[in-house]
């Protein structure tokens, strides 16, 4: 059974979601700032951060940026009541999983969640991804490169993840941007291409990612 931290100030929305999620039949603990979520989610394990962005004292985008430096493998998906792409695009880049407006259907809530959230450990079946001497737990979203742990935040991760489950496949920019940004509109900035420098200065020698001339990026299959 996954576990959800909410943080939501707003007592009636907090008990939407909170309600709405245990009714899905996942396990929740909420916090109503965001000090109190941030030290939640340092202290203990949850499958997904449930985050909404304006909060009092430490706000989200300020919580988003601490996880992301503490535990970068912690998938976060952001609530917030702020109707601009600029909003969205932003939180999304900072390494936010996804992105949910206010007013949102709790089904679509739902969907979302369960989309993000960490694969529940219980056997080996899928948990593995290697090429080469770049080895990915997928449970665990952790990756090594002959055996010495590399940390990425989770965005890259899943970039990374993306590109070696279609090795040898290029990907091409409006892929990627949906599948690891959750963005299917160009967000007219070059963030892919960012964060594919970044992975390969990470991966260093053990790097295989191939730029893709007028199309994108592959990762050399063996």
């Amino acid at each position: 059974m996954g576990r959800v931290l909410v943080i939501e100030d707003d007592e009636r929305i907090g008990r939407l979601v909170t309600r709405a999620l245990e009714g899905g039949g996942l396990l929740t603990e909420r916090a109503s700032s965001g000090s109190a979520g941030l030290d939640a989610a340092l202290r203990r394990d949850f499958d997904l951060v449930v985050l909404d962005l304006m909060l009092p004292g430490l706000d989200g985008r300020q919580v988003l940026d601490q996880l992301r430096e503490r535990r970068p493998e912690q998938p976060v998906l952001v609530l917030s009541a702020v109707p601009e792409i600029s909003t969205r695009v932003a939180v999304l880049e900072a390494g936010a999983a996804d992105f949910l407006g206010k007013p949102f259907a709790v089904a679509e809530l739902l969907a979302r969640v369960r989309a993000r959230m960490r694969p529940a450990p219980g056997g080996d079946g899928g948990r593995w991804l290697r090429i080469g001497p770049v080895h990915l737990d997928l449970h665990r979203r952790r990756v090594t490169v002959d055996g010495v742990r590399v940390e990425l935040p989770l965005r890259e991760f899943l970039l990374l993840q993306h590109l070696m489950t279609r090795a040898g496949r290029p990907c091409s920019r409006d892929e990627l941007l949906a599948d690891v940004w959750g963005l299917h509109f160009d967000p007219g900035s070059n963030v892919v291409d960012v964060s594919v420098r970044r992975l390969r200065g990470r991966l260093d020698r053990a790097d295989r990612i191939e730029t893709v001339r007028g199309v994108g990026y592959a990762y050399a299959a063996d």
